[in-house]
């Protein structure tokens, strides 16, 4: 009866691979035949896991996604993760899911094994989770009708709020969800505008029923986080500023959030995008090199100001 057990739990390892596995397959990876095999698939099936068949000379076995949630299996590395993950998902940045989080993580709790249960309350008493600086709460439900447009192709349509407090309503075909900086943001291409735009998911109000079904385009970057990086990190900011560093790139990149580009070896080149003139200014007293604006002249004239005000301020 164990060994009968152990080859179930193995079986069932097996299937949750999310693959497709022929019944020989199955019997060389277990040591079995594929008699024991249709045997222990019906045993599975009483347990409540719902086992697919395909039928012909390429059918297999895959478990596909039930009605109810039958007992799931997983290794100690990856119980570990799961009650880890759920307890940073008590802090996370969607609004009413942090109850859920805490009950599932109590009965994550209450299964693992002593060795396990060790191991997660060490991580859980030495870290201590912090809800992101700027962080902006959205709402489950609002996530929930993103996604599922998003795996639908269909236009969403919701109304908008920007960084001016001005509403506009929008179409948008919905291309991806991420979470950066503490905010959910929406990449999709506008319909009215005729491009690409990032949206925040918190100044989201969908409006129902979605739009019509469209089929999915590429990205400008080829990739989301990129895209997003580059539109957050450059495109949305009024100033962009390009200033030649009299430092190796490798002496500057990591310290500041802008684009580091080698110009020899003891020089690089530093784009920084900002609102405000003032903030390059203290980013570069921070990095403390020399350095040459190369533009906008604005910014060298904003320099001037500053450093005209410092110098006084020593009594020079």
């Amino acid at each position: 009866m164990a060994d009968t057990s152990r080859r179930l739990l193995r079986l069932l390892s097996l299937l949750q691979t999310c693959r497709e596995w022929s019944g020989a397959e199955l019997a060389e990876r277990l040591g079995v035949t594929t008699r024991t095999i249709r045997r222990d698939i019906g045993r599975l099936r009483d347990l409540g896991y719902p086992v697919h068949t395909s039928m012909g000379p390429v059918g297999g076995y895959r478990l596909r996604a039930g009605a109810t949630l039958p007992p799931l299996l997983l290794d100690d590395d990856e119980a570990v993760a799961v009650a880890i993950g759920l307890h940073v998902g008590t802090v996370g940045g969607v609004a009413g899911i942090q109850e859920a989080a805490l009950r599932a993580l109590t009965k994550v709790r209450q299964m693992l094994p002593s060795r396990l249960r060790h191991r997660v309350a060490a991580v859980e008493r030495a870290v201590v989770t912090l809800p992101p600086r700027y962080s902006a709460a959205v709402d489950a439900e609002v996530l929930t009708a993103i996604s599922a447009a998003i795996q639908a192709s269909e236009t969403l349509r919701f109304d908008y709020v920007d960084h001016a407090k001005a509403t506009s309503r929008r179409r948008v075909e919905p291309h991806r969800l991420a979470y950066w900086g503490g905010r959910w943001y929406l990449i999709g291409w506008d319909v009215d505008r005729a491009d690409w735009r990032t949206f925040r998911v918190d100044r989201i109000t969908p409006r129902t029923p979605n739009g019509p079904r469209f089929t999915p385009r590429a990205l400008p970057e080829g990739d989301a986080a990129a895209y997003l990086r580059r539109s957050m990190e450059w495109e949305m900011w009024p100033y962009r500023c390009r200033l030649l560093v009299h430092a190796p790139a490798a002496a500057i990149i990591g310290r500041v959030e802008g684009v580091v580009t080698p110009v020899d070896d003891t020089r690089c080149r530093l784009e920084l995008a900002t609102d405000s003139f003032d903030i390059v200014a203290m980013v570069m007293g921070s990095l403390d090199v020399a350095f040459e604006v190369e533009s906008p002249p604005e910014l060298a004239d904003r320099l001037r100001v500053l450093a005209a005000r410092f110098t006084a301020a020593t009594g020079g």
